[in-house]
């Protein structure tokens, strides 16, 4: 079906075309070249991390985490079920064992209370996931990982230039990944970068990235040749990705500028709405700075999910759910050690939908959504906020 509003539609700043020109007749169009470089040194020197190393994709981005940490068979990782399966792949690809913990009920994530219960002496990483952009609870994360000498990995697909008490987000742990996805803020149609703040971990990084060379070295002429010394695979996107990242980098306080506009409409537009009708919509904590990368609706049951999701599909508007809990699907199961009942992120997988947000959708196309999503009734509406109530959090 062709929709009149998608949920997603990849956006253009301006210079794409012209940077791909650009990249096309230099006559390097592997990666590492200008492009790749002027993206990272943007987000090195904007975020302050000590590098920033861009990839193929952010799955790509966690699968060198997981080969810096030396992640082994038998070794465990904290994470969240309610996010998506590159965060638990990563680091299962080199024989990790999941811990899943329940998320927060104001922000949906990873639930910073219930951390530490689950730290073993096999624990070699957390890796909260900033849902939506909107920080984790970060002081206490950090925290809880340096009493237990514990690696944190920043799942930060969601949330580039958002903050936490006034810190980017990316920036706590040792290292975080990004996202450049066709759905995110900032976008490549595939690409993702490594974010390391501990500088013991730049060199090797670098060797993984080059398919376990030190190629790198060879190019500042700190070897007279390079060869394979570690293990390591081909991360690097060509310069054409690089050269579309650069544009939208470029462009980001407008960007954001855009998106912010866009949320705070929703919010402000449906809020009345919700409220009649017992629906949650976004809780922003104080301390966060978010990237308005989501805007979600909590609905009261499945069935009423459904139900709003194919009235919307009706007036040609695609709504999407989000994810599947990864305790309760067929891998998730199978590769960890011990059923679990998370009842937070069950309740919300089964009620979230999200509505179109993208950078060039109209005002008049929003209102169309606006009206559509106020002109549905709850089934199951009982006038008050029904998960506030089961969850509140205190």
């Amino acid at each position: 079906m062709n929709y009149v509003i998608p949920f997603n539609k990849p956006h253009f700043t301006g210079p794409e075309l012209d940077y791909i020109s650009q990249a096309l007749t230099t006559g390097h169009l592997s990666g590492d070249g200008q492009f790749t470089q002027r993206c990272s040194n943007l987000l090195e020197e904007q975020l302050a991390v000590r590098k920033a190393l861009l990839t193929t994709s952010c799955t790509h981005a966690l699968e060198m985490a997981a080969l810096l940490l030396d992640i082994k068979e038998g070794d465990e990782v904290i994470l969240p079920s309610f996010t998506f399966v590159s965060t638990a792949n990563a680091f299962m690809l080199r024989g990790a064992i999941p811990v899943f913990v329940d998320v927060r009920p104001d922000t949906f994530n990873i639930d910073e209370k219930l951390i530490e219960a689950e730290i073993t002496d096999r624990t070699k990483a957390i890796v909260p996931v900033h849902y939506g952009g909107v920080g984790c609870q970060m002081e206490t994360i950090c925290s809880i990982a340096s009493k237990h000498d514990i690696a944190i990995v920043e799942d930060n697909a969601h949330g580039l230039f958002a903050k936490y008490n006034g810190k980017y987000l990316g920036t706590f742990g040792a290292m975080a990944t990004q996202s450049f996805h066709e759905t995110k803020n900032f976008q490549c149609g595939e690409g993702g970068a490594l974010l390391i703040n501990d500088d013991k971990y730049v060199e090797r990084a670098e060797i993984i990235r080059e398919k376990g060379t030190d190629r790198k070295k060879f190019f500042r002429g700190q070897v007279d040749k390079y060869s394979w010394v570690d293990i390591g695979s081909s991360y690097l996107p060509s310069e054409v990705l690089s050269a579309i990242l650069f544009a939208q980098l470029e462009s980001r306080d407008k960007i954001q500028s855009q998106r912010k506009a866009l949320w705070e409409r929703y919010l402000f537009s449906l809020n009345e709405w919700a409220s009649k009708e017992g629906i949650k919509l976004p809780q922003i904590p104080q301390g966060c700075e978010h990237s308005h990368h989501v805007f979600y609706l909590l609905m009261n049951s499945l069935e009423d999910r459904e139900a709003l999701t194919a009235m919307l599909k009706m007036h040609g508007i695609l709504a999407v759910h989000h994810y599947v809990p990864l305790h309760s699907s067929k891998m998730g199961r199978q590769l960890s050690k011990k059923s679990y009942d998370l009842p937070v992120t069950n309740y919300v997988s089964d009620r979230l939908l999200r509505l179109p947000l993208y950078n060039s959708l109209t005002f008049e196309q929003q209102d169309k959504v606006i009206d559509a999503v106020r002109s549905f009734s709850s089934k199951n509406n009982s006038g008050k906020d029904r998960f506030n109530s089961t969850f509140a959090y205190q």
